[in-house]
Protein backbone atom coordinates (compact mmCIF):
# COMPACT_ATOMS: atom_id res chain seq x y z
CA UNK A 1 0.00 0.00 0.00
CA UNK A 2 1.31 3.45 -0.88
CA UNK A 3 2.14 5.58 2.10
CA UNK A 4 -0.31 8.33 1.15
CA UNK A 5 -3.18 5.81 1.31
CA UNK A 6 -2.01 4.01 4.43
CA UNK A 7 -4.34 4.78 7.39
CA UNK A 8 -1.36 4.42 9.74
CA UNK A 9 0.11 7.57 8.25
CA UNK A 10 -0.75 11.12 9.23
CA UNK A 11 -0.53 13.51 6.31
CA UNK A 12 1.69 16.43 7.28
CA UNK A 13 1.74 18.28 3.94
CA UNK A 14 4.48 20.78 3.35
CA UNK A 15 5.63 21.30 6.93
CA UNK A 16 9.25 20.89 5.86
CA UNK A 17 8.85 24.33 4.29
CA UNK A 18 7.95 25.94 7.61
CA UNK A 19 10.88 27.36 9.58
CA UNK A 20 9.63 26.00 12.90
CA UNK A 21 11.95 23.53 14.55
CA UNK A 22 8.82 21.78 15.84
CA UNK A 23 7.38 20.84 12.47
CA UNK A 24 7.25 17.06 11.84
CA UNK A 25 8.38 15.55 8.55
CA UNK A 26 6.11 15.60 5.55
CA UNK A 27 5.01 12.00 6.15
CA UNK A 28 4.99 10.47 9.59
CA UNK A 29 3.39 7.40 11.11
CA UNK A 30 1.18 7.85 14.17
CA UNK A 31 3.70 5.98 16.34
CA UNK A 32 6.61 8.08 15.12
CA UNK A 33 4.60 11.26 15.62
CA UNK A 34 3.85 10.37 19.26
CA UNK A 35 7.49 9.48 19.82
CA UNK A 36 8.52 12.99 18.74
CA UNK A 37 6.17 14.84 21.11
CA UNK A 38 8.74 15.07 23.90
CA UNK A 39 11.74 15.93 21.74
CA UNK A 40 9.75 18.51 19.77
CA UNK A 41 8.85 20.21 23.05
CA UNK A 42 12.44 21.37 23.53
CA UNK A 43 12.45 25.19 23.45
CA UNK A 44 14.01 26.49 20.22
CA UNK A 45 15.49 29.41 22.21
CA UNK A 46 15.15 31.67 19.20
CA UNK A 47 16.80 35.03 19.64
CA UNK A 48 14.08 37.56 20.40
CA UNK A 49 14.58 41.29 20.58
CA UNK A 50 13.28 43.24 23.54
CA UNK A 51 9.53 43.90 23.27
CA UNK A 52 9.93 47.57 22.40
CA UNK A 53 12.17 46.72 19.45
CA UNK A 54 9.64 44.14 18.25
CA UNK A 55 6.78 46.60 18.51
CA UNK A 56 8.86 49.20 16.68
CA UNK A 57 9.26 46.72 13.80
CA UNK A 58 5.54 46.93 13.07
CA UNK A 59 4.66 49.22 10.19
CA UNK A 60 2.08 51.98 10.52
CA UNK A 61 -0.42 49.76 8.70
CA UNK A 62 0.32 46.86 11.08
CA UNK A 63 -0.48 49.13 14.01
CA UNK A 64 -3.67 50.47 12.46
CA UNK A 65 -4.89 46.95 11.71
CA UNK A 66 -4.03 45.81 15.23
CA UNK A 67 -5.71 48.78 16.92
CA UNK A 68 -8.88 48.30 14.88
CA UNK A 69 -9.01 44.58 15.73
CA UNK A 70 -8.16 45.18 19.39
CA UNK A 71 -10.88 47.81 19.75
CA UNK A 72 -13.52 45.54 18.21
CA UNK A 73 -12.49 42.51 20.30
CA UNK A 74 -12.48 44.66 23.46
CA UNK A 75 -15.95 45.97 22.77
CA UNK A 76 -17.18 42.50 21.91
CA UNK A 77 -16.26 41.51 25.48
CA UNK A 78 -17.85 44.71 26.84
CA UNK A 79 -21.14 43.90 25.11
CA UNK A 80 -21.07 40.33 26.40
CA UNK A 81 -20.57 41.36 30.03
CA UNK A 82 -23.35 43.96 29.98
CA UNK A 83 -25.86 41.22 30.83
CA UNK A 84 -23.80 39.44 33.50
CA UNK A 85 -23.29 42.78 35.29
CA UNK A 86 -27.00 43.69 35.26
CA UNK A 87 -28.70 40.35 35.89
CA UNK A 88 -30.50 41.53 39.05
CA UNK A 89 -31.81 44.72 37.44
CA UNK A 90 -32.97 42.96 34.26
CA UNK A 91 -34.75 40.31 36.33
CA UNK A 92 -36.59 42.99 38.29
CA UNK A 93 -37.70 44.75 35.08
CA UNK A 94 -39.11 41.60 33.48
CA UNK A 95 -40.21 40.02 36.77
CA UNK A 96 -38.00 37.01 36.12
CA UNK A 97 -35.59 35.05 38.33
CA UNK A 98 -31.81 35.33 38.10
CA UNK A 99 -31.75 31.83 36.63
CA UNK A 100 -34.16 32.88 33.87
CA UNK A 101 -32.13 35.99 33.00
CA UNK A 102 -28.93 33.93 32.73
CA UNK A 103 -30.53 32.22 29.73
CA UNK A 104 -29.64 35.44 27.95
CA UNK A 105 -25.98 34.57 28.55
CA UNK A 106 -26.44 30.91 27.65
CA UNK A 107 -28.11 31.77 24.33
CA UNK A 108 -25.20 34.03 23.42
CA UNK A 109 -22.77 31.17 24.05
CA UNK A 110 -24.93 28.72 22.07
CA UNK A 111 -25.28 30.90 18.97
CA UNK A 112 -21.69 32.14 18.83
CA UNK A 113 -20.69 29.05 16.84
CA UNK A 114 -23.27 29.92 14.18
CA UNK A 115 -21.75 33.38 13.81
CA UNK A 116 -18.22 31.99 13.67
CA UNK A 117 -19.17 29.72 10.76
CA UNK A 118 -21.10 32.35 8.79
CA UNK A 119 -18.72 35.27 9.23
CA UNK A 120 -15.63 33.08 9.13
CA UNK A 121 -16.46 31.71 5.69
CA UNK A 122 -17.48 35.20 4.51
CA UNK A 123 -14.17 36.70 5.69
CA UNK A 124 -12.11 33.98 4.01
CA UNK A 125 -14.07 34.32 0.77
CA UNK A 126 -14.77 38.05 0.46
CA UNK A 127 -12.15 39.64 2.71
CA UNK A 128 -11.78 40.78 6.29
CA UNK A 129 -13.22 44.28 5.85
CA UNK A 130 -16.89 43.90 4.93
CA UNK A 131 -17.76 40.99 7.26
CA UNK A 132 -16.17 43.10 10.03
CA UNK A 133 -18.39 46.05 9.08
CA UNK A 134 -21.57 43.93 8.96
CA UNK A 135 -20.61 42.36 12.29
CA UNK A 136 -20.40 45.75 13.97
CA UNK A 137 -23.64 46.96 12.40
CA UNK A 138 -25.31 43.98 14.05
CA UNK A 139 -23.68 44.92 17.37
CA UNK A 140 -25.20 48.39 17.11
CA UNK A 141 -28.69 47.16 16.23
CA UNK A 142 -28.79 44.37 18.81
CA UNK A 143 -27.35 46.37 21.71
CA UNK A 144 -29.90 49.12 21.03
CA UNK A 145 -32.59 46.49 20.66
CA UNK A 146 -31.70 44.91 24.00
CA UNK A 147 -31.93 48.32 25.66
CA UNK A 148 -35.44 48.85 24.28
CA UNK A 149 -36.82 45.35 25.02
CA UNK A 150 -40.19 45.42 26.74
CA UNK A 151 -40.67 41.70 27.38
CA UNK A 152 -38.54 38.81 28.51
CA UNK A 153 -39.11 37.02 25.20
CA UNK A 154 -37.83 40.04 23.26
CA UNK A 155 -34.77 40.12 25.50
CA UNK A 156 -33.96 36.45 24.80
CA UNK A 157 -34.44 36.93 21.05
CA UNK A 158 -32.05 39.90 20.99
CA UNK A 159 -29.40 38.06 22.96
CA UNK A 160 -29.64 34.96 20.73
CA UNK A 161 -29.07 37.12 17.65
CA UNK A 162 -26.31 38.95 19.48
CA UNK A 163 -24.59 35.57 19.94
CA UNK A 164 -24.44 35.20 16.15
CA UNK A 165 -22.79 38.61 15.83
CA UNK A 166 -20.40 38.01 18.71
CA UNK A 167 -19.29 34.67 17.29
CA UNK A 168 -18.16 36.23 14.05
CA UNK A 169 -15.70 38.78 15.39
CA UNK A 170 -12.89 36.74 17.01
CA UNK A 171 -11.49 35.00 13.94
CA UNK A 172 -11.72 38.18 11.90
CA UNK A 173 -9.90 40.23 14.53
CA UNK A 174 -7.14 37.61 14.84
CA UNK A 175 -6.58 37.55 11.08
CA UNK A 176 -6.72 41.33 10.76
CA UNK A 177 -4.28 41.94 13.60
CA UNK A 178 -1.75 39.16 13.08
CA UNK A 179 -1.44 37.75 9.57
CA UNK A 180 0.62 40.64 8.18
CA UNK A 181 2.90 41.36 11.16
CA UNK A 182 6.62 40.39 11.04
CA UNK A 183 7.02 36.76 12.21
CA UNK A 184 9.20 37.64 15.20
CA UNK A 185 6.56 40.04 16.54
CA UNK A 186 3.70 37.57 16.29
CA UNK A 187 3.96 36.30 19.87
CA UNK A 188 3.71 39.66 21.61
CA UNK A 189 1.01 40.91 19.24
CA UNK A 190 -0.98 37.72 19.90
CA UNK A 191 -0.74 38.24 23.65
CA UNK A 192 -1.75 41.89 23.40
CA UNK A 193 -4.74 41.11 21.17
CA UNK A 194 -6.12 38.36 23.39
CA UNK A 195 -6.20 40.64 26.42
CA UNK A 196 -8.76 42.86 24.77
CA UNK A 197 -11.23 40.47 26.40
CA UNK A 198 -10.00 41.26 29.92
CA UNK A 199 -9.85 44.95 29.07
CA UNK A 200 -13.45 44.77 27.86
CA UNK A 201 -14.49 43.34 31.21
CA UNK A 202 -12.76 46.17 33.05
CA UNK A 203 -14.50 48.76 30.86
CA UNK A 204 -17.87 47.05 31.35
CA UNK A 205 -17.38 47.06 35.13
CA UNK A 206 -16.44 50.75 35.17
CA UNK A 207 -19.29 51.91 32.92
CA UNK A 208 -21.81 49.72 34.75
CA UNK A 209 -20.97 51.56 37.97
CA UNK A 210 -21.56 54.87 36.20
CA UNK A 211 -24.59 54.09 34.03
CA UNK A 212 -26.66 51.41 35.79
CA UNK A 213 -29.32 52.67 38.23
CA UNK A 214 -28.02 56.23 37.98
CA UNK A 215 -30.92 57.38 35.75
CA UNK A 216 -34.67 56.64 35.69
CA UNK A 217 -33.96 54.08 32.93
CA UNK A 218 -32.19 51.62 35.23
CA UNK A 219 -29.97 49.15 33.35
CA UNK A 220 -30.88 50.27 29.81
CA UNK A 221 -28.34 53.14 29.40
CA UNK A 222 -25.46 50.64 29.60
CA UNK A 223 -26.77 48.88 26.48
CA UNK A 224 -27.54 52.13 24.68
CA UNK A 225 -24.02 53.32 25.35
CA UNK A 226 -22.63 49.95 24.22
CA UNK A 227 -24.13 50.53 20.77
CA UNK A 228 -22.13 53.75 20.15
CA UNK A 229 -18.40 52.82 19.85
CA UNK A 230 -18.96 50.27 17.03
CA UNK A 231 -19.89 53.23 14.82
CA UNK A 232 -16.32 54.45 15.24
CA UNK A 233 -14.92 50.97 14.60
CA UNK A 234 -16.83 50.77 11.31
CA UNK A 235 -15.47 54.15 10.19
CA UNK A 236 -11.96 53.08 11.26
CA UNK A 237 -12.10 49.83 9.30
CA UNK A 238 -13.52 51.47 6.19
CA UNK A 239 -10.41 53.66 6.07
CA UNK A 240 -8.15 50.60 6.01
CA UNK A 241 -7.47 48.19 3.12
CA UNK A 242 -7.65 44.42 3.11
CA UNK A 243 -4.70 42.60 4.65
CA UNK A 244 -1.80 41.88 2.30
CA UNK A 245 -2.15 38.18 2.94
CA UNK A 246 -5.76 38.11 1.79
CA UNK A 247 -5.05 40.30 -1.25
CA UNK A 248 -2.31 37.91 -2.32
CA UNK A 249 -4.63 34.92 -1.87
CA UNK A 250 -7.35 36.58 -3.93
CA UNK A 251 -4.81 37.28 -6.66
CA UNK A 252 -4.06 33.56 -6.88
CA UNK A 253 -7.77 32.71 -7.00
CA UNK A 254 -8.34 35.29 -9.74
CA UNK A 255 -5.64 33.60 -11.82
CA UNK A 256 -7.91 30.57 -12.08
CA UNK A 257 -11.08 30.17 -14.13
CA UNK A 258 -13.60 31.01 -11.40
CA UNK A 259 -12.92 32.56 -7.97
CA UNK A 260 -15.96 30.96 -6.35
CA UNK A 261 -15.18 27.47 -7.64
CA UNK A 262 -11.56 27.87 -6.60
CA UNK A 263 -12.65 28.78 -3.08
CA UNK A 264 -14.84 25.68 -2.91
CA UNK A 265 -11.95 23.56 -4.17
CA UNK A 266 -9.73 25.00 -1.43
CA UNK A 267 -12.38 24.01 1.11
CA UNK A 268 -12.48 20.43 -0.14
CA UNK A 269 -8.69 20.17 -0.04
CA UNK A 270 -8.51 21.69 3.46
CA UNK A 271 -11.21 19.37 4.82
CA UNK A 272 -9.61 16.28 3.32
CA UNK A 273 -6.14 17.12 4.55
CA UNK A 274 -6.84 18.72 7.90
CA UNK A 275 -10.03 17.25 9.35
CA UNK A 276 -8.11 15.62 12.21
CA UNK A 277 -6.41 18.91 12.99
CA UNK A 278 -9.78 20.70 13.05
CA UNK A 279 -11.15 18.18 15.56
CA UNK A 280 -8.01 18.62 17.65
CA UNK A 281 -8.39 22.42 17.68
CA UNK A 282 -11.99 22.18 18.91
CA UNK A 283 -10.93 19.82 21.72
CA UNK A 284 -8.03 22.13 22.61
CA UNK A 285 -10.25 25.20 22.70
CA UNK A 286 -12.80 23.37 24.83
CA UNK A 287 -10.04 22.88 27.40
CA UNK A 288 -8.97 26.51 27.21
CA UNK A 289 -12.53 27.76 27.59
CA UNK A 290 -13.09 25.43 30.54
CA UNK A 291 -9.91 26.97 31.97
CA UNK A 292 -11.17 30.55 31.74
CA UNK A 293 -14.82 29.90 32.65
CA UNK A 294 -13.92 27.42 35.38
CA UNK A 295 -11.59 29.88 37.09
CA UNK A 296 -13.75 32.99 36.63
CA UNK A 297 -17.52 32.40 36.43
CA UNK A 298 -18.18 31.06 39.93
CA UNK A 299 -15.31 32.91 41.62
CA UNK A 300 -17.35 36.00 42.66
CA UNK A 301 -19.95 33.65 44.14
CA UNK A 302 -17.22 31.88 46.12
CA UNK A 303 -15.95 35.18 47.50
CA UNK A 304 -19.40 36.33 48.66
CA UNK A 305 -21.00 33.03 49.65
CA UNK A 306 -18.07 31.17 51.22
CA UNK A 307 -15.85 34.00 52.47
CA UNK A 308 -18.34 36.83 52.99
CA UNK A 309 -16.72 39.44 50.75
CA UNK A 310 -18.64 42.67 50.22
CA UNK A 311 -19.70 43.84 46.76
CA UNK A 312 -16.82 46.31 46.68
CA UNK A 313 -14.41 43.60 47.84
CA UNK A 314 -15.48 41.34 45.00
CA UNK A 315 -15.15 44.17 42.47
CA UNK A 316 -11.62 45.03 43.62
CA UNK A 317 -10.55 41.38 43.50
CA UNK A 318 -11.99 40.94 40.01
CA UNK A 319 -10.34 44.11 38.71
CA UNK A 320 -6.95 43.09 40.10
CA UNK A 321 -7.38 39.59 38.65
CA UNK A 322 -8.08 41.04 35.21
CA UNK A 323 -5.02 43.27 35.44
CA UNK A 324 -3.02 40.10 36.09
CA UNK A 325 -4.72 38.52 33.08
CA UNK A 326 -3.74 41.40 30.79
CA UNK A 327 -0.13 41.30 31.97
CA UNK A 328 0.09 37.50 31.75
CA UNK A 329 -1.27 37.28 28.23
CA UNK A 330 1.16 39.86 26.92
CA UNK A 331 4.23 38.45 28.72
CA UNK A 332 3.64 34.78 27.89
CA UNK A 333 2.66 35.59 24.32
CA UNK A 334 5.97 37.41 23.95
CA UNK A 335 7.96 34.58 25.57
CA UNK A 336 6.33 31.98 23.32
CA UNK A 337 8.34 33.46 20.48
CA UNK A 338 11.48 32.30 22.30
CA UNK A 339 10.35 29.13 24.04
CA UNK A 340 7.77 27.88 21.57
CA UNK A 341 3.95 27.82 21.72
CA UNK A 342 3.45 24.37 23.29
CA UNK A 343 6.24 24.71 25.85
CA UNK A 344 4.92 28.11 26.99
CA UNK A 345 1.36 26.83 27.39
CA UNK A 346 2.44 23.75 29.33
CA UNK A 347 4.77 25.56 31.73
CA UNK A 348 2.30 28.35 32.56
CA UNK A 349 -0.47 25.76 33.04
CA UNK A 350 1.69 23.88 35.55
CA UNK A 351 2.28 27.14 37.43
CA UNK A 352 -1.45 27.86 37.34
CA UNK A 353 -2.16 24.45 38.86
CA UNK A 354 0.36 25.13 41.63
CA UNK A 355 -1.49 28.34 42.55
CA UNK A 356 -4.91 26.72 42.90
CA UNK A 357 -4.61 26.23 46.66
CA UNK A 358 -4.26 29.92 47.58
CA UNK A 359 -6.74 30.83 44.83
CA UNK A 360 -9.50 28.72 46.33
CA UNK A 361 -8.62 28.37 50.02
CA UNK A 362 -7.49 31.82 51.17
CA UNK A 363 -10.46 33.68 52.64
CA UNK A 364 -8.80 36.96 53.57
CA UNK A 365 -7.94 40.01 51.46
CA UNK A 366 -4.66 38.25 50.64
CA UNK A 367 -6.61 36.25 48.06
CA UNK A 368 -6.30 39.32 45.81
CA UNK A 369 -2.65 38.41 45.18
CA UNK A 370 -3.59 34.80 44.45
CA UNK A 371 -6.28 35.98 42.01
CA UNK A 372 -3.79 38.24 40.24
CA UNK A 373 -1.23 35.48 39.69
CA UNK A 374 -3.79 32.76 38.90
CA UNK A 375 -5.31 34.86 36.15
CA UNK A 376 -1.79 35.80 35.04
CA UNK A 377 -1.30 32.07 34.38
CA UNK A 378 -4.73 31.37 32.88
CA UNK A 379 -4.65 34.30 30.49
CA UNK A 380 -0.91 33.81 29.98
CA UNK A 381 -1.74 30.49 28.33
CA UNK A 382 -4.53 32.24 26.42
CA UNK A 383 -2.10 34.87 25.15
CA UNK A 384 -0.44 32.23 22.98
CA UNK A 385 -3.73 31.05 21.47
CA UNK A 386 -4.41 33.61 18.69
CA UNK A 387 -1.07 33.04 16.98
CA UNK A 388 -1.03 29.31 17.77
CA UNK A 389 -4.41 28.87 16.07
CA UNK A 390 -3.40 31.11 13.18
CA UNK A 391 -0.26 29.06 12.53
CA UNK A 392 -2.10 25.74 12.78
CA UNK A 393 -5.01 26.77 10.55
CA UNK A 394 -5.17 26.10 6.80
CA UNK A 395 -4.31 29.38 5.06
CA UNK A 396 -7.43 29.57 2.90
CA UNK A 397 -9.78 29.17 5.88
CA UNK A 398 -7.81 30.92 8.60
CA UNK A 399 -10.65 33.13 9.88
CA UNK A 400 -13.17 30.30 9.78
CA UNK A 401 -10.98 27.78 11.60
CA UNK A 402 -9.75 30.19 14.28
CA UNK A 403 -13.24 31.54 15.02
CA UNK A 404 -15.15 28.28 14.78
CA UNK A 405 -12.74 26.21 16.88
CA UNK A 406 -12.77 28.94 19.55
CA UNK A 407 -16.57 29.24 19.60
CA UNK A 408 -17.26 25.50 19.50
CA UNK A 409 -14.88 25.14 22.42
CA UNK A 410 -16.81 27.90 24.15
CA UNK A 411 -20.06 26.06 23.52
CA UNK A 412 -18.68 22.86 25.07
CA UNK A 413 -17.51 24.76 28.16
CA UNK A 414 -20.65 26.87 28.61
CA UNK A 415 -21.84 24.60 31.44
CA UNK A 416 -18.72 25.20 33.56
CA UNK A 417 -20.40 27.29 36.24
CA UNK A 418 -23.39 24.93 36.36
CA UNK A 419 -21.09 21.93 36.84
CA UNK A 420 -19.16 23.69 39.60
CA UNK A 421 -22.32 24.92 41.34
CA UNK A 422 -23.86 21.44 41.24
CA UNK A 423 -20.75 19.78 42.68
CA UNK A 424 -20.50 22.57 45.25
CA UNK A 425 -23.81 21.48 46.79
CA UNK A 426 -22.01 18.33 47.97
CA UNK A 427 -19.73 20.45 50.18
CA UNK A 428 -22.13 22.41 52.41
CA UNK A 429 -21.15 24.94 55.09
CA UNK A 430 -23.23 26.24 57.99
CA UNK A 431 -25.86 28.59 56.50
CA UNK A 432 -25.78 32.34 57.06
CA UNK A 433 -28.72 34.53 58.08
CA UNK A 434 -29.20 37.75 56.13
CA UNK A 435 -32.24 39.98 56.63
CA UNK A 436 -34.10 37.23 58.45
CA UNK A 437 -33.50 34.78 55.60
CA UNK A 438 -31.41 31.63 55.73
CA UNK A 439 -28.83 31.57 52.95
CA UNK A 440 -27.18 28.20 52.16
CA UNK A 441 -23.39 28.27 51.91
CA UNK A 442 -21.00 25.94 50.12
CA UNK A 443 -17.26 25.28 49.89
CA UNK A 444 -16.91 26.48 46.33
CA UNK A 445 -13.16 26.94 46.78
CA UNK A 446 -12.46 23.21 46.90
CA UNK A 447 -14.75 22.63 43.91
CA UNK A 448 -13.03 25.27 41.79
CA UNK A 449 -9.63 23.87 42.74
CA UNK A 450 -10.55 20.26 41.88
CA UNK A 451 -12.26 21.28 38.65
CA UNK A 452 -9.41 23.52 37.55
CA UNK A 453 -6.84 20.87 38.45
CA UNK A 454 -8.54 18.50 36.02
CA UNK A 455 -8.78 21.20 33.35
CA UNK A 456 -5.10 22.14 33.65
CA UNK A 457 -4.16 18.47 33.35
CA UNK A 458 -6.35 18.09 30.25
CA UNK A 459 -4.85 21.19 28.58
CA UNK A 460 -1.30 20.07 29.38
CA UNK A 461 -1.84 16.59 27.93
CA UNK A 462 -3.63 17.83 24.81
CA UNK A 463 -1.02 20.53 24.17
CA UNK A 464 1.76 17.99 24.65
CA UNK A 465 0.18 15.66 22.09
CA UNK A 466 -0.58 18.39 19.58
CA UNK A 467 1.44 19.92 16.73
CA UNK A 468 3.12 23.30 16.53
CA UNK A 469 3.94 25.29 13.40
CA UNK A 470 5.76 28.22 14.97
CA UNK A 471 7.06 30.60 12.31
CA UNK A 472 4.77 29.26 9.57
CA UNK A 473 4.71 31.41 6.44
CA UNK A 474 1.21 32.86 6.13
CA UNK A 475 1.60 33.85 2.49
CA UNK A 476 0.62 31.74 -0.53
CA UNK A 477 4.18 30.76 -1.47
CA UNK A 478 4.22 27.83 0.97
CA UNK A 479 0.52 26.95 0.88
CA UNK A 480 0.29 23.45 -0.60
CA UNK A 481 -3.51 23.46 -0.17
CA UNK A 482 -3.90 26.51 -2.37
CA UNK A 483 -1.45 25.14 -4.92
CA UNK A 484 -3.40 21.89 -5.22
CA UNK A 485 -6.70 23.73 -5.55
CA UNK A 486 -5.54 26.34 -8.08
CA UNK A 487 -2.50 24.78 -9.70
CA UNK A 488 1.15 25.72 -9.50
CA UNK A 489 0.87 28.08 -12.47
CA UNK A 490 -1.73 30.25 -10.73
CA UNK A 491 0.51 30.69 -7.67
CA UNK A 492 3.48 31.54 -9.88
CA UNK A 493 1.45 33.98 -11.95
CA UNK A 494 0.19 35.76 -8.84
CA UNK A 495 3.71 35.97 -7.47
CA UNK A 496 4.91 37.46 -10.79
CA UNK A 497 2.18 40.12 -10.75
CA UNK A 498 3.10 41.07 -7.16
CA UNK A 499 6.72 41.66 -8.15
CA UNK A 500 8.00 38.10 -8.25
CA UNK A 501 8.23 37.69 -4.51
CA UNK A 502 5.25 36.37 -2.52
CA UNK A 503 4.17 38.09 0.65
CA UNK A 504 6.11 36.98 3.71
CA UNK A 505 9.03 35.42 1.84
CA UNK A 506 11.59 37.85 3.28
CA UNK A 507 10.54 37.13 6.81
CA UNK A 508 10.63 33.38 6.29
CA UNK A 509 14.13 33.55 4.87
CA UNK A 510 15.27 35.46 7.95
CA UNK A 511 13.66 32.85 10.19
CA UNK A 512 15.44 30.06 8.31
CA UNK A 513 18.77 31.78 8.76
Amino acid sequence: MAPEKDPDYIEQRDLAMYPSTHSPPEKMSAGHYLATRLSSLKPPMDRVENPFTLLASLTRMNWLMFLCAFAAWTWDAFDFFTVSLTITQIGATFNESTKAVTWGITLVLMFRSVGAIIFGIAADRYGRKWPFVVNNILFIVLELGTGFCQTYQQFLACRALFGVAMGGIYGNCAATAIEDVPPKARGIVSGMLQQGYAFGYLLATAFARGLVDTTPHGWRPLFWFGACPPILFIAFRLCLPETDSFIERQRVRAAGHNVGKTFISEGKVALRRHWMLLVYLVLLMAGFNFMSHGSQDLYPTMLTNQYGFSKNGVTITQVVANLGAMLGGTVIGYLSQMFGRRFSIIVISILGGALLYPYGFVGSNAVIAAAFFEQFCVQGAWGVIPIHLMELSPGSFRTFVVGTSYQLGNLVSSASSTIEATIGERFPLPPSHVGGKTVPRYRYGIVISIFMGCVFAYVIVLTFLGPEYKGKDMGVSHDADLEEATGHDAVEAAAFRSGGRPHGSDEVQMEKV
